[in-house]
This record gives C-alpha cells, structure tokens and sequence, in this order.
C-alpha cells in the first residue's frame, strides 16, 4: 500500500488536539483535517482523497448526507469510508442507516486503525473494477450500465484522444497519465452536470459516458470545451500557432502532429437496431472512424433509424 494516501479527516466541532492528523503523518499519509461538515463535499469534489475518515461520535443528518452523497455517486462511490465511534456507541450503532465501509472504536489504537484502512482500500479493489488512474468504472461496471440502457431514451457516448500515442512518446507516460485524468475528471463532472448519468474508463485513451439521450450532444460540446482549454495549456504558443508538433514515427521520420483532440461517438439507445451490448459498441466504432478523420475536436451521431 503506498505510503502517500491522501486522507480527509472529518472530525468534529472542536478538531480533536490534533494528534489523529499527526500520527496519520508519520506513516507518509497527506492529511485534511475539516471541522465544517458543510464543506466537505465541496473539498472532495475538487480533490477527491483516497479515504475519508469520519467522526461519528455525534452523528447528524448533515454527516449522513455526506455518506449517502459519496457511496451514490458512480465516481466517489469507490473511496472507503471509514467511521469512528465510541467504543460503547458501536454495538447499537444503526449501520443500515449510515453505508459505511469500515469503522474504529474511539479512543483509538492507532496499530487497528491503519490496519483497517489498508484493508479498506484493498477490499474495494477487489469488490469494484475502477481504473486505478481516473477511478472511473471499468469494463464490468461499463457493460452492466450499457446493458441497462439498451431501449431506453439514453446515449452511449465513447470518447477517445486523437493522436495520444504520439503524444505518450513525445512527452512521456507520465503527462500522458495526466492527460487522461484530466479527461476523466472533465468527463465525470461534465455528466453530473446533466442531472443523470454513468461515465466510466474501457482504458488506455478509451471513455465512456452515458445520458439522457437529449443531453448526449450538450454534454459532448461541454467536454470538447473543457478539454480543449486545458490541453492548450500543455503546448508552446508556437505549437498552438501551428496546430502541430514535431515527432518522429518509429523508422526515425519527422512528422508534424496535430494537437490533442477527442472523438465522441454518439449512440441513442432507443433505436430498434440496438438489441444488445455488442451492437453499440459496432456502430459506436463505426461513428469514432468518422469522428477522426477531423483534424478537431468532434462528436457524431447516428441518426439511423
């Protein structure tokens, strides 16, 4: 388990003395202590931490809906949450009401606790299959969320990066990482701005989102706006210029590559053509050929019937 986990510690009005945050630190943990349940969704949505350790020795409605808020969301569903209570609270504790992933008694063994998040984390990845990059779903996840689209009035949409792999070897694996958790990040928030919807991560440079099918092109012109303001910041104003980069092909050849950009095909579930799970990703790689014979950004549709 790597030793630098990012950890929320919700604690209670007062912050404890202190000591939590401290002996998390000495085992290389990065550490946010909030004492203002209010903002606490707002720090995760922003920077989402690996675990989130909550103070449960007054619990409220407000904590409550901070759990139920993680564990219903596709994309944070995935980050353990781990309780605190009093050692005599635990027995009569409500756990049906509060979907918790673990808990520690308080006053706290220190050696129990960081044992238990270890075993959190490694519990969820092998109950979920999120890609350990974006944590977006993975392909179990995706395929059970398409299968449950198919005839209704809902869009699968697969998004995917012109000209990544060149970027890979340009700049190296590390700001291609990035890259795609940028993408997965503007793609989550993007589908929660919609008011419903599934994104997940096939992998490699291969998403997908799923929406109302009348906000499937809304959502598309958000993340090719999102995406192309950020990728902009990762070239030179002279590459930016051109609309290109120098790299070399594998026989050692220069070539000029256009800058990142991203292909998103455009499925309606509720077309009589699409019986099963195999079809839409068929005529969605149909769509993705079209989609990247443009040198930009761009989304297709099919409006088949």
């Amino acid at each position: 388990m790597r030793a630098n986990l990012r950890i929320i510690v919700v604690a209670g009005p007062r912050g404890g003395d202190g000591s939590l945050e401290l002996r998390l630190q000495s085992k290389g943990y990065q550490v946010v202590t909030l004492t203002a349940p209010a903002s606490v969704m707002g720090f995760i949505y922003s920077d989402p931490p690996d675990v989130v350790l909550m103070d449960l020795a007054a619990p409220d409605g407000t904590i409550l809906g901070i759990i139920r808020s993680l564990k219903d969301d596709f994309f944070f569903s995935t980050i353990p949450v781990i309780g605190m209570l009093p050692e005599l609270g635990a027995e009569g504790f409500d756990w049906e009401e509060y979907p918790l992933d673990d808990f520690v008694t308080i006053p706290l063994n220190y050696r129990d606790l960081f044992n238990r998040i270890t075993l959190s984390l490694r519990r969820l990845r092998r109950v979920f299959d999120n890609n350990p990059l974006t944590r977006l779903p993975g392909n179990t996840s995706i395929q059970r969320a398409i299968e449950h689209a198919v005839g209704k009035p809902m869009a699968v949409c697969y998004v995917d990066i012109n000209h990544f792999k060149q970027y890979n070897d340009v700049y190296g694996f590390a700001h291609g990482d990035e890259v795609l958790r940028m993408l997965g990040r503007i793609m989550a928030n993007s589908v929660k701005e919609s008011g419903e919807g599934f994104a997940g991560h096939i992998g490699g440079d291969d998403f997908v989102f799923i929406v109302p099918a009348e906000q499937a092109e809304a959502v598309a012109e958000r993340i090719i706006a999102n995406f192309t303001a950020i990728v902009s910041e990762l070239f030179s104003e002279e590459e930016k210029m051109k609309g290109f980069y120098v790299a070399h092909d594998r026989k050692g050849n220069e070539e000029q590559v256009p800058l990142m950009g991203i292909a998103i095909s455009i499925v309606p579930m509720n077309s009589p053509k699409i019986g099963h799970y195999a079809k839409v990703a068929e005529v969605a790689a149909e769509l993705k050929r079209l989609a990247k014979k443009s040198q930009k950004s761009c989304y297709v549709v099919d409006r088949r019937h």
